[in-house]
């Protein structure tokens, strides 16, 4: 009896091994977490990364390899005008909270005098901001630089000075810790790292690691006009960000840092939710190159497009995406400029927009020759360059191809670049977050 009952538990055990089994198996799909709002889970794998089509540019930068990717959650679609200016609206009430908490407004603070205490008062979100009714509130804020100036504003309207709209976030550098030394002997770390500004810092302690950042987070409104001399886009640039009719277009303007500080703002603050047993996911983030063109393909190894054809209209005739067709008719495929995210058919899965529309920031930097030395697991190749560098060393990977490209752009495998602190009418982005644990069924 002894043996048939461990022969029992064997057998249990090795049958727990299959599809949706194991010690950690729960009711949920994906294990500790909930799918996210607006996001479409991409199963791991591999496949061929690199160009399906002849090289027509003769770039020469994007040669086929294999790559294995692991499984995350993908934006359904680029990240909208209405869900950036929710992040606008969020950081210009926080720093208007920090207005009236200085200018000592009663409510505005939460008062912890426990030892505990975190050395920076809390700011106090329950608190409402009235500058209609509580002339204190209005007071304040026309104080200080919160607003335009009178000279700057445009027929006496009190507009919020976007200016003024900056973004303050840390985070630890896992990579550069991981390089670090500590040596047991003297009780320090042997080395440097390069802060969030690409300024190269001796190693103090734990701090070293910790990225400090403040950058200006508002869109270029002016890329509409500045991207494209004798054409006219004035409505655009005034309009195309803050008026309600464009809240499904793709947000543009944005550089690379202002993607990457929306991605930390959604981790941390967005969502405010916890997840089964109280613990965290991963955070959002900028897909990697490979990561963005493997759920571009939608599993269809080798297509040339997300769709899976060779072509870039349908049976029908009618165009599957939003770029320049044929010899410069942009508004033949339905939108002379951008058209509101999930216009076409998505792939196969479920993700919008990954061809046309607008090109979308990556999380790599670009080198011509990244796919020989990165590696086939998980690829990615980062630079942190700083201000001062050349602007060869602030190149950025931007996939996907916009309404403005020809079709060879909007291929999986084509790639482009532009730098980290420019803002086009023509790039957007949207995020990632990976999935907790290897949940493939």
């Amino acid at each position: 009896m002894k043996n048939l009952f461990l022969l029992f538990v064997l057998a249990a055990l090795l049958g727990s091994c299959g599809k949706g089994g194991g010690l950690f198996s729960g009711k949920s799909k994906y294990g500790f977490e909930s799918q996210p709002e607006n996001m479409v889970w991409v199963p791991a794998g591999s496949f061929q990364m690199g160009s399906s089509d002849e090289d027509i540019m003769w770039a020469m930068n994007s040669t086929q390899k294999s790559k294995t990717i692991d499984n995350f959650w993908m934006d359904a679609t680029e990240v909208s005008n209405l869900e950036y200016r929710r992040f606008i609206g969020w950081v210009a009430d926080s720093i208007a909270r920090s207005i009236l908490a200085e200018a000592s407004i009663e409510g505005f603070i939460i008062e912890d005098d426990s030892e505990d205490a975190p050395a920076k008062p809390l700011l106090n979100w329950k608190t409402k901001i009235n500058i209609k009714k509580n002339e204190d509130h209005l007071d304040a804020l026309k104080n200080s630089t919160f607003f335009y100036s009178r000279e700057e504003s445009l027929t006496g309207r009190r507009d919020i000075d976007t200016r003024r709209i900056m973004y303050e976030f840390e985070w630890i550098d896992l990579e550069q810790a991981a390089r670090a030394k500590w040596d047991p002997a003297e009780e320090k770390y042997i080395g440097t790292v390069r802060n969030a500004q690409g300024e190269v810092e001796e190693i103090v302690d734990r701090s070293s690691f910790i990225m400090r950042d403040r950058i200006y987070i508002y869109p270029d409104t002016l890329c509409w006009i500045r991207d494209f001399q004798y054409s006219y886009n004035d409505p655009w640039a005034s309009q195309y960000f803050s008026h309600p009719s464009y809240d499904q277009y793709p947000v543009v303007g944005i550089t690379w840092k202002q993607a990457r500080a929306y991605a930390h703002w959604k981790s941390n603050f967005a969502t405010g939710k916890k997840y089964k047993k109280e613990y965290d996911p991963h955070a959002y983030r900028l897909p990697t190159e490979v990561e963005f063109e493997y759920a571009a393909r939608g599993g269809l190894n080798g297509a040339m497009y997300p769709w899976g054809s060779p072509y870039v209209t349908n049976k029908h005739g009618c165009y599957l995406a939003n770029f320049k067709p044929q010899r410069g008719d942009y508004a033949l495929d339905g939108g002379a400029r951008t058209m509101p995210t999930a216009t076409y058919t998505p792939n196969d899965y479920g993700l919008y927009d990954m061809a046309g529309n607008v090109a979308e920031w990556v999380e790599d930097a670009y080198d011509e020759n990244s796919y020989e030395f990165t590696h086939d697991l998980v690829p990615v190749y980062k630079r942190n360059a700083k201000e001062s560098d050349h602007s060869s060393l602030k190149r950025k990977v931007v996939r996907g191809g916009s309404w403005k490209d020809v079709s060879y752009f909007i291929q999986c495998g084509s790639r482009s670049y532009d730098y980290q602190d420019t803002a086009k009418s023509y790039i957007g982005f949207r995020t990632i977050r990976q999935i907790l644990g290897t949940h493939n069924d």
